[in-house]
């Protein structure tokens, strides 16, 4: 996640399942993707 361009931070609570992505110019796409690739998925 912290590979992606634009981001400047990440916050993982794996009790929650919450993630926080910081940063500028993020591409939702891109960290859906990341997401995905790790083996998780996106809820709203």
């Amino acid at each position: 996640m912290g590979a992606l361009q634009g981001v400047t931070g990440v916050d993982v609570d794996l009790e929650t399942g919450r993630l926080v992505v910081r940063g500028t110019g993020v591409d939702d796409d891109a960290v859906a993707a990341a997401v995905a690739e790790a083996g998780y998925q996106l809820t709203p």
